[in-house]
Protein backbone atom coordinates (compact mmCIF):
# COMPACT_ATOMS: atom_id res chain seq x y z
CA UNK A 1 0.00 0.00 0.00
CA UNK A 2 1.29 3.01 -0.86
CA UNK A 3 2.16 5.72 1.86
CA UNK A 4 0.06 8.84 1.59
CA UNK A 5 -0.17 11.49 4.35
CA UNK A 6 -3.47 13.46 5.45
CA UNK A 7 -4.29 16.74 5.49
CA UNK A 8 -7.51 18.99 4.48
CA UNK A 9 -7.73 17.57 0.94
CA UNK A 10 -7.33 14.05 2.53
CA UNK A 11 -10.31 13.59 5.02
CA UNK A 12 -12.36 11.26 2.80
CA UNK A 13 -9.02 9.49 2.14
CA UNK A 14 -8.95 8.84 5.30
CA UNK A 15 -12.03 7.36 6.25
CA UNK A 16 -12.17 5.31 2.91
CA UNK A 17 -8.73 3.65 3.71
CA UNK A 18 -9.87 3.27 7.62
CA UNK A 19 -12.99 0.99 6.39
CA UNK A 20 -10.99 -0.48 4.17
CA UNK A 21 -8.74 -2.00 6.33
CA UNK A 22 -11.43 -2.73 8.31
CA UNK A 23 -12.99 -4.89 5.95
CA UNK A 24 -9.68 -6.26 4.38
CA UNK A 25 -9.26 -7.55 7.82
CA UNK A 26 -12.51 -9.08 8.54
CA UNK A 27 -12.27 -11.21 5.19
CA UNK A 28 -8.53 -12.11 5.24
CA UNK A 29 -8.05 -12.37 9.66
CA UNK A 30 -5.89 -9.59 9.75
CA UNK A 31 -5.00 -6.97 12.25
CA UNK A 32 -7.92 -4.53 13.46
CA UNK A 33 -6.66 -1.42 14.05
CA UNK A 34 -8.76 -0.19 17.07
CA UNK A 35 -6.97 3.33 17.98
CA UNK A 36 -7.01 6.04 15.96
CA UNK A 37 -4.50 9.75 16.73
CA UNK A 38 -7.20 11.85 17.83
CA UNK A 39 -4.59 15.29 18.34
CA UNK A 40 -1.16 16.07 18.49
CA UNK A 41 -0.44 18.87 21.03
CA UNK A 42 2.92 20.76 20.80
CA UNK A 43 3.77 23.20 23.96
CA UNK A 44 7.00 23.97 23.26
CA UNK A 45 9.72 21.16 23.58
CA UNK A 46 7.12 18.94 24.51
CA UNK A 47 4.90 17.20 22.43
CA UNK A 48 1.59 15.05 23.29
CA UNK A 49 -0.16 12.13 20.56
CA UNK A 50 -3.39 11.45 22.07
CA UNK A 51 -5.48 8.35 21.10
CA UNK A 52 -8.82 7.26 21.27
CA UNK A 53 -8.05 4.07 22.52
CA UNK A 54 -4.88 2.37 23.74
CA UNK A 55 -2.51 1.28 21.44
CA UNK A 56 0.85 -1.26 21.74
CA UNK A 57 3.55 0.85 21.32
CA UNK A 58 5.44 3.88 19.20
CA UNK A 59 8.90 4.23 18.07
CA UNK A 60 10.70 7.19 16.54
CA UNK A 61 14.06 8.00 14.84
CA UNK A 62 15.60 11.38 13.07
CA UNK A 63 15.40 12.12 9.91
CA UNK A 64 17.92 14.61 7.95
CA UNK A 65 17.82 16.81 4.85
CA UNK A 66 15.01 17.93 6.03
CA UNK A 67 14.94 17.84 9.44
CA UNK A 68 12.21 15.70 10.95
CA UNK A 69 11.49 13.66 13.51
CA UNK A 70 9.50 10.43 12.49
CA UNK A 71 6.68 8.51 15.32
CA UNK A 72 5.64 5.36 14.17
CA UNK A 73 2.63 4.20 15.89
CA UNK A 74 2.05 0.26 16.27
CA UNK A 75 -2.07 -0.28 15.51
CA UNK A 76 -3.31 2.81 14.84
CA UNK A 77 -5.02 4.83 12.06
CA UNK A 78 -3.49 8.34 11.25
CA UNK A 79 -5.58 11.13 11.98
CA UNK A 80 -5.98 14.70 10.42
CA UNK A 81 -2.96 16.65 9.69
CA UNK A 82 -1.93 19.74 12.67
CA UNK A 83 -0.01 22.74 12.17
CA UNK A 84 2.93 23.56 14.07
CA UNK A 85 4.39 26.21 16.68
CA UNK A 86 7.51 26.84 18.31
CA UNK A 87 9.69 24.41 16.72
CA UNK A 88 7.64 22.79 15.20
CA UNK A 89 7.26 23.87 11.92
CA UNK A 90 3.96 21.43 10.54
CA UNK A 91 3.09 17.97 12.05
CA UNK A 92 2.01 15.27 9.00
CA UNK A 93 0.06 12.07 9.57
CA UNK A 94 0.11 9.25 7.16
CA UNK A 95 -0.54 5.28 7.18
CA UNK A 96 2.66 3.17 8.26
CA UNK A 97 1.45 0.11 6.19
CA UNK A 98 -1.63 -1.65 6.82
CA UNK A 99 -0.90 -1.84 10.78
CA UNK A 100 -0.16 1.47 11.93
CA UNK A 101 0.24 5.11 11.51
CA UNK A 102 3.42 7.81 11.50
CA UNK A 103 3.10 11.35 12.63
CA UNK A 104 5.72 13.38 10.89
CA UNK A 105 7.03 16.68 13.13
CA UNK A 106 8.55 19.00 10.68
CA UNK A 107 11.01 21.04 12.84
CA UNK A 108 11.77 24.77 12.25
CA UNK A 109 15.56 24.30 13.90
CA UNK A 110 17.51 20.73 15.20
CA UNK A 111 15.60 18.72 17.91
CA UNK A 112 16.14 15.53 19.30
CA UNK A 113 13.78 13.53 21.43
CA UNK A 114 14.99 13.09 25.16
CA UNK A 115 12.93 10.67 26.61
CA UNK A 116 9.08 9.93 25.65
CA UNK A 117 6.58 7.51 28.03
CA UNK A 118 2.80 6.51 27.45
CA UNK A 119 0.36 7.04 30.20
CA UNK A 120 -0.90 4.41 32.45
CA UNK A 121 -3.87 3.73 29.99
CA UNK A 122 -1.89 3.70 26.25
CA UNK A 123 -4.09 6.29 25.38
CA UNK A 124 -1.17 9.26 25.09
CA UNK A 125 2.42 9.48 24.50
CA UNK A 126 4.53 12.25 25.93
CA UNK A 127 7.79 13.42 24.12
CA UNK A 128 10.17 15.79 25.50
CA UNK A 129 12.44 17.18 22.66
CA UNK A 130 15.93 18.86 23.08
CA UNK A 131 17.31 21.43 21.20
CA UNK A 132 20.64 20.54 19.52
CA UNK A 133 23.50 21.78 17.23
CA UNK A 134 23.64 20.56 13.64
CA UNK A 135 26.42 18.29 14.29
CA UNK A 136 24.15 16.29 17.03
CA UNK A 137 21.30 16.14 15.21
CA UNK A 138 23.23 14.60 12.02
CA UNK A 139 25.22 12.09 14.77
CA UNK A 140 21.20 11.57 15.90
CA UNK A 141 20.18 10.79 12.30
CA UNK A 142 22.39 7.55 12.50
CA UNK A 143 21.52 5.79 15.70
CA UNK A 144 18.67 3.58 15.85
CA UNK A 145 15.30 4.26 16.75
CA UNK A 146 13.91 4.87 20.12
CA UNK A 147 11.09 2.43 21.25
CA UNK A 148 8.46 3.43 23.80
CA UNK A 149 6.28 0.76 25.20
CA UNK A 150 3.59 0.70 27.95
CA UNK A 151 2.02 -1.58 30.03
CA UNK A 152 4.92 -3.86 30.96
CA UNK A 153 4.37 -6.04 33.47
CA UNK A 154 6.73 -5.71 36.64
CA UNK A 155 8.26 -8.82 38.43
CA UNK A 156 6.51 -9.94 41.44
CA UNK A 157 9.49 -11.52 42.90
CA UNK A 158 13.45 -11.09 43.32
CA UNK A 159 15.09 -14.29 42.98
CA UNK A 160 19.07 -14.52 44.14
CA UNK A 161 21.53 -17.31 43.73
CA UNK A 162 25.16 -17.20 45.25
CA UNK A 163 27.37 -16.00 42.69
CA UNK A 164 30.80 -18.13 42.42
CA UNK A 165 34.17 -16.38 42.59
CA UNK A 166 35.38 -15.31 39.14
CA UNK A 167 37.59 -17.32 37.65
CA UNK A 168 41.47 -16.18 37.21
CA UNK A 169 42.33 -14.73 33.90
CA UNK A 170 45.20 -16.08 31.75
CA UNK A 171 46.90 -13.33 29.09
CA UNK A 172 44.67 -12.43 26.16
CA UNK A 173 46.07 -12.20 22.58
CA UNK A 174 48.15 -10.14 21.02
CA UNK A 175 47.51 -8.72 17.68
CA UNK A 176 50.08 -6.95 15.53
CA UNK A 177 53.09 -5.85 14.84
CA UNK A 178 55.32 -6.94 17.50
CA UNK A 179 57.35 -3.80 17.10
CA UNK A 180 54.46 -1.32 18.02
CA UNK A 181 53.50 -0.38 21.28
CA UNK A 182 51.23 -2.48 22.72
CA UNK A 183 47.44 -0.81 23.97
CA UNK A 184 45.38 -2.72 26.08
CA UNK A 185 41.44 -1.94 25.61
CA UNK A 186 39.07 -3.39 28.22
CA UNK A 187 35.65 -3.86 28.12
CA UNK A 188 34.07 -2.96 31.54
CA UNK A 189 31.56 -5.12 33.01
CA UNK A 190 30.98 -8.54 31.89
CA UNK A 191 29.23 -12.02 32.96
CA UNK A 192 27.46 -11.98 36.25
CA UNK A 193 27.62 -7.98 36.31
CA UNK A 194 25.63 -6.21 34.07
CA UNK A 195 26.97 -2.98 34.67
CA UNK A 196 23.97 0.14 33.87
CA UNK A 197 21.01 -1.37 32.25
CA UNK A 198 18.39 1.33 30.37
CA UNK A 199 15.12 0.85 31.95
CA UNK A 200 13.25 0.88 28.45
CA UNK A 201 15.10 -1.53 25.93
CA UNK A 202 16.89 -3.77 28.74
CA UNK A 203 19.85 -2.51 26.89
CA UNK A 204 23.24 -3.98 29.24
CA UNK A 205 26.34 -1.94 30.06
CA UNK A 206 28.69 -5.09 29.48
CA UNK A 207 26.94 -5.74 26.13
CA UNK A 208 27.61 -2.23 24.56
CA UNK A 209 31.29 -2.48 26.31
CA UNK A 210 32.23 -4.93 24.31
CA UNK A 211 31.31 -4.12 21.19
CA UNK A 212 32.54 -1.04 21.47
CA UNK A 213 35.83 -2.38 22.62
CA UNK A 214 36.06 -4.76 19.67
CA UNK A 215 35.57 -1.71 17.24
CA UNK A 216 38.06 -0.02 18.61
CA UNK A 217 40.76 -2.83 18.16
CA UNK A 218 39.55 -3.44 14.77
CA UNK A 219 40.18 0.52 13.93
CA UNK A 220 43.25 0.38 16.02
CA UNK A 221 44.82 -3.06 13.77
CA UNK A 222 43.40 -1.13 10.67
CA UNK A 223 45.90 1.67 11.33
CA UNK A 224 48.94 -0.35 11.98
CA UNK A 225 50.64 1.90 14.13
CA UNK A 226 50.10 -0.16 17.15
CA UNK A 227 49.27 -3.83 18.95
CA UNK A 228 46.32 -4.40 20.58
CA UNK A 229 44.72 -6.78 22.72
CA UNK A 230 41.29 -6.81 24.48
CA UNK A 231 40.84 -7.77 28.61
CA UNK A 232 37.86 -9.91 27.34
CA UNK A 233 36.49 -11.19 24.01
CA UNK A 234 33.55 -12.66 25.29
CA UNK A 235 30.70 -12.49 28.43
CA UNK A 236 32.78 -12.95 31.66
CA UNK A 237 33.53 -11.09 34.47
CA UNK A 238 37.06 -9.79 35.41
CA UNK A 239 38.09 -8.46 38.94
CA UNK A 240 39.71 -5.16 38.60
CA UNK A 241 42.91 -5.85 39.79
CA UNK A 242 42.96 -8.61 37.04
CA UNK A 243 42.35 -6.43 34.38
CA UNK A 244 45.01 -3.88 34.65
CA UNK A 245 46.90 -6.73 35.92
CA UNK A 246 46.98 -8.66 32.03
CA UNK A 247 47.96 -5.22 30.76
CA UNK A 248 51.15 -5.01 33.37
CA UNK A 249 52.09 -8.54 32.40
CA UNK A 250 51.60 -7.61 29.08
CA UNK A 251 53.62 -5.08 29.16
CA UNK A 252 51.05 -2.76 27.85
CA UNK A 253 52.13 1.13 26.73
CA UNK A 254 48.43 2.27 27.33
CA UNK A 255 45.43 1.12 28.80
CA UNK A 256 41.86 1.94 28.29
CA UNK A 257 39.04 0.78 30.10
CA UNK A 258 35.50 1.29 28.19
CA UNK A 259 32.46 2.13 29.76
CA UNK A 260 28.94 3.34 29.99
CA UNK A 261 27.49 5.73 32.30
CA UNK A 262 24.19 5.85 34.18
CA UNK A 263 22.37 8.67 36.17
CA UNK A 264 19.21 9.61 37.50
CA UNK A 265 18.77 12.17 35.33
CA UNK A 266 17.30 11.15 31.82
CA UNK A 267 18.62 14.22 30.69
CA UNK A 268 22.41 13.89 31.69
CA UNK A 269 24.48 12.92 28.36
CA UNK A 270 28.01 13.03 26.49
CA UNK A 271 31.34 11.39 26.81
CA UNK A 272 33.79 11.66 29.43
CA UNK A 273 37.49 10.64 30.41
CA UNK A 274 38.85 9.75 33.60
CA UNK A 275 42.09 9.60 35.17
CA UNK A 276 43.25 8.07 38.43
CA UNK A 277 43.33 11.08 41.49
CA UNK A 278 43.07 10.26 45.09
CA UNK A 279 40.41 12.98 45.51
CA UNK A 280 37.26 13.45 43.04
CA UNK A 281 37.30 16.26 40.64
CA UNK A 282 33.34 16.74 41.40
CA UNK A 283 30.77 15.05 43.17
CA UNK A 284 29.70 12.84 39.59
CA UNK A 285 32.74 11.58 39.80
CA UNK A 286 32.97 10.80 43.06
CA UNK A 287 29.83 8.99 42.47
CA UNK A 288 31.24 7.31 39.44
CA UNK A 289 33.96 5.89 41.28
CA UNK A 290 31.84 4.33 44.17
CA UNK A 291 29.85 2.66 41.58
CA UNK A 292 32.33 1.04 39.69
CA UNK A 293 34.73 0.15 42.61
CA UNK A 294 31.88 -1.74 44.07
CA UNK A 295 31.61 -3.89 41.05
CA UNK A 296 34.30 -6.75 42.19
CA UNK A 297 31.99 -7.34 45.24
CA UNK A 298 29.96 -9.39 42.88
CA UNK A 299 32.71 -11.68 42.33
CA UNK A 300 33.17 -12.23 46.04
CA UNK A 301 35.54 -9.49 46.89
CA UNK A 302 35.81 -7.58 49.96
CA UNK A 303 36.64 -4.18 48.63
CA UNK A 304 37.69 -3.30 52.78
CA UNK A 305 40.72 -6.05 52.28
CA UNK A 306 42.26 -4.81 49.37
CA UNK A 307 44.74 -1.78 49.29
CA UNK A 308 43.78 1.73 50.08
CA UNK A 309 44.26 3.56 46.45
CA UNK A 310 45.55 6.54 47.70
CA UNK A 311 48.37 4.31 49.22
CA UNK A 312 50.17 4.06 45.38
CA UNK A 313 49.75 7.86 44.61
CA UNK A 314 52.92 8.63 46.27
CA UNK A 315 55.51 7.33 44.43
CA UNK A 316 57.15 9.57 41.82
CA UNK A 317 57.10 6.79 39.00
CA UNK A 318 52.64 6.87 39.84
CA UNK A 319 52.85 10.60 39.70
CA UNK A 320 54.74 10.48 36.28
CA UNK A 321 52.07 7.88 35.05
CA UNK A 322 48.81 10.09 36.03
CA UNK A 323 50.46 13.40 34.17
CA UNK A 324 50.52 10.84 30.88
CA UNK A 325 47.40 9.54 31.47
CA UNK A 326 45.85 12.54 31.74
CA UNK A 327 47.84 14.42 28.56
CA UNK A 328 46.24 11.47 26.95
CA UNK A 329 42.48 12.08 27.93
CA UNK A 330 42.99 15.49 27.44
CA UNK A 331 44.17 14.76 23.64
CA UNK A 332 40.96 11.91 23.63
CA UNK A 333 38.85 14.24 24.63
CA UNK A 334 40.17 17.32 21.39
CA UNK A 335 39.86 14.24 19.14
CA UNK A 336 36.81 13.01 20.09
CA UNK A 337 34.96 16.21 20.22
CA UNK A 338 34.02 16.69 16.49
CA UNK A 339 32.79 12.45 16.23
CA UNK A 340 30.15 11.62 19.00
CA UNK A 341 28.57 13.75 22.25
CA UNK A 342 30.80 14.86 24.54
CA UNK A 343 30.93 17.06 27.86
CA UNK A 344 32.21 20.46 28.26
CA UNK A 345 34.56 19.23 31.24
CA UNK A 346 35.39 16.11 29.69
CA UNK A 347 38.50 14.74 31.62
CA UNK A 348 37.88 13.94 34.87
CA UNK A 349 39.12 12.94 38.12
CA UNK A 350 38.25 9.88 40.25
CA UNK A 351 39.83 7.38 42.74
CA UNK A 352 38.78 4.53 40.43
CA UNK A 353 40.43 0.84 40.95
CA UNK A 354 41.26 -0.05 37.57
CA UNK A 355 43.22 2.80 37.04
CA UNK A 356 45.86 1.82 39.47
CA UNK A 357 48.68 0.52 37.91
CA UNK A 358 51.70 2.60 38.58
CA UNK A 359 53.46 2.69 35.71
CA UNK A 360 51.04 2.54 33.12
CA UNK A 361 49.53 5.36 31.10
CA UNK A 362 45.67 4.08 32.30
CA UNK A 363 42.00 5.94 31.33
CA UNK A 364 38.53 5.48 31.83
CA UNK A 365 36.51 6.03 28.91
CA UNK A 366 32.70 6.61 29.57
CA UNK A 367 31.31 6.83 26.52
CA UNK A 368 27.67 8.28 26.68
CA UNK A 369 24.96 7.72 29.05
CA UNK A 370 23.08 4.42 29.06
CA UNK A 371 20.24 6.28 31.02
CA UNK A 372 19.52 8.82 28.41
CA UNK A 373 17.45 7.21 25.52
CA UNK A 374 19.53 9.20 22.72
CA UNK A 375 22.95 8.62 24.07
CA UNK A 376 21.54 4.64 24.56
CA UNK A 377 20.64 4.64 20.90
CA UNK A 378 23.67 5.87 19.44
CA UNK A 379 26.52 4.12 21.69
CA UNK A 380 24.27 0.98 20.48
CA UNK A 381 24.28 1.81 16.64
CA UNK A 382 27.21 0.75 14.14
CA UNK A 383 27.55 4.69 13.22
CA UNK A 384 27.93 5.31 16.83
CA UNK A 385 30.40 2.42 17.42
CA UNK A 386 32.34 3.52 14.18
CA UNK A 387 32.77 6.93 15.19
CA UNK A 388 33.85 5.98 19.03
CA UNK A 389 36.73 4.17 17.57
CA UNK A 390 37.99 6.42 15.31
CA UNK A 391 38.05 9.17 18.17
CA UNK A 392 40.41 6.58 19.71
CA UNK A 393 42.38 5.95 16.72
CA UNK A 394 43.02 9.45 16.25
CA UNK A 395 44.34 10.24 19.91
CA UNK A 396 46.24 7.17 20.09
CA UNK A 397 48.21 7.72 16.85
CA UNK A 398 48.90 11.11 18.20
CA UNK A 399 49.76 10.06 21.56
CA UNK A 400 52.57 8.00 20.68
CA UNK A 401 54.05 9.88 17.69
CA UNK A 402 54.61 12.74 20.83
CA UNK A 403 55.97 9.97 22.45
CA UNK A 404 58.41 9.04 19.56
CA UNK A 405 59.12 12.71 19.38
CA UNK A 406 60.23 13.29 23.16
CA UNK A 407 62.29 10.03 23.18
CA UNK A 408 64.52 11.07 20.13
CA UNK A 409 65.01 14.26 21.59
CA UNK A 410 66.45 13.18 24.99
Amino acid sequence: MAFRWTGSRAARHARSMSLLFALVSLVVGGPVLAATVQRVEVRGERITIRFDEAVRGASSFILDGPQRIAIDIDGARPGRAANGDGPIAAIRQGWRGPDGARVVLDLAQPMIVAKGSFDDEGRSLELSLREVDRQRFSLASAASPLSFLWGKPKPKYKVSIPVPPAAKSVLPEVRGDDSRPLVVIDAGHGGNDPGAINPETGLREKDVTLRIAKAIRDELLDSGRVRVALTRDDDRYILHRERFGMARRLGADLFISIHCDSAGNVEATGATAYTLSDVASDKEAARLAARENKADIIAGVNLAEEEDVSSILIDLTQRETMNASAGFARLLGREARPLIPVKANFHRMASLLVLKAPDMPSILFETGYLSNAQDAAFLDSREGRQRIAQSVRRAVEIHFARRALQTASR
